[in-house]
């Protein structure tokens, strides 16, 4: 027959294991999480100049808005052409008469290819260029871009420009602000790979690549409080020179195979989260 104290240590021991194996757990999960997750996906060997720098944007307030998830290689103009060859509009400005188109637009189901966009900020900056493409009959819905430079010269020797494209869904008010505002459909990977395909099909892309966003994401939140899935990657487009339009598809450099088998796995669960 054991002793209290015996008893009582075998209680101790038992509970130090206890605490010990929970130790071993919170670390790995923290090495897990931190440290090993994020160095397979993350790469920039095609664009190095993009390493440690962040891929979220943030609304005038200060909060967290888009995720950035698209790129493109060019001059002002080569973006400019571009864009026009694939058939998105430039957005005007925010004045009180874009305010009142828009609005119109809205209310009465009347067409506004240039209705405005809110600003976003990017490093403290708001966008340098945005578009959008209509659908539909009014500005309720419609696809949208906005680009900001980030880089004069990257490894092409050209301007990189990073952007976050998504589609509104339609109009109503921000969860955090209360301000009218239009709401965005959670998959913003559509949204990526339509743009690029718009890009591909108007002959305006000679490569194109992928780089680390804000990494694999089920549950992400916009500056509006709207839910976002993506991969977390980063599609980035060289385009065409002075608009000489390719007629061959586009070259598309590899990524590193842990991130390829990343993006596979990702594919599976996104099919679900579409379904």
């Amino acid at each position: 027959m054991s002793s209290p104290r015996r008893g009582a240590s075998r209680v101790a021991t038992r509970i130090r294991k206890g605490l010990l194996i929970t130790v071993i757990l919170i670390g790995g999960y923290a090495l897990l999480a931190y440290v090993a997750l994020p160095s397979v996906w993350t790469h920039y060997e095609h664009q190095r100049g993009l390493a440690g720098r962040p891929m979220v944007t943030h609304t005038e307030q200060g909060i967290p808005g888009d995720a950035l998830n698209v790129g493109l290689v060019g001059s002002q103009e080569d973006v400019v052409r571009a864009m026009h060859a694939a058939g998105w509009f430039p957005a005007n400005p925010i004045t009180l008469r874009s305010s009142l188109g828009i609005i119109d637009s809205v209310l009465l189901h009347r067409p506004d290819n240039e209705a405005p966009v809110s600003p976003l900020f990017y490093q403290g900056r708001r966008e340098d260029l945005a578009y959008e493409k209509p659908v539909g009959s009014s500005a309720d819905q419609r696809h949208h871009v906005r680009f900001w430079k980030v880089l004069e010269s990257g490894q092409e020797d050209r301007i990189v420009w990073l952007g976050s494209v998504t589609f509104d869904r339609g109009v109503g008010l921000s969860r955090y602000t209360g301000q009218v505002t239009h709401h965005i459909a959670p998959d913003i990977d559509t949204e990526r790979d339509g743009l690029l395909d718009d890009l591909v099909r108007a002959g305006m892309v000679t490569m194109r690549y992928q780089v680390s966003g804000v990494g694999p994401t089920l549950n992400g939140r916009n500056g509006e409080g709207d839910p976002y899935y993506t991969d977390g990657e980063i599609w980035v487009a060289v385009l065409v020179v002075a608009g000489e339009k390719r007629t061959q598809p586009p070259t598309e450099l590899t990524s590193p195979a842990l991130v390829r088998t990343t993006n596979g796995v990702w594919k599976a669960i996104a099919g679900t989260l579409r379904n």
